[in-house]
């Protein structure tokens, strides 16, 4: 729902299921900026990175890092033994 890979460095473990209740930016008008986020108008619901921070007090930032990556460069058939 972001436009980059979200990495977790919480360092929190385990495994969690949660609901959480954001608006996309699907639509928004162009003045709408994901520089630091999208900033809907007040008539919309929380941006995914308001929704976040409200419930369970973390951040979500910019930044670099490396990630895996898969690339496939070609694919044949497999043929018949």
């Amino acid at each position: 729902m972001v436009d980059r890979p979200v990495l977790d460095k919480t360092g929190i473990k385990g495994q969690f299921v949660f609901y959480l209740e954001w608006t996309a930016d699907v639509g928004l008008p162009d003045s709408v900026s994901a520089a630091d986020g999208p900033r809907p108008p007040p008539d919309y619901g929380p941006s995914i990175f308001a929704a976040v921070q409200q419930k369970f007090g973390l951040k979500l930032e910019a930044s670099r890092a490396p990630i895996e990556i898969l690339i496939i460069d070609h694919v044949e058939k497999p043929t018949e033994n």
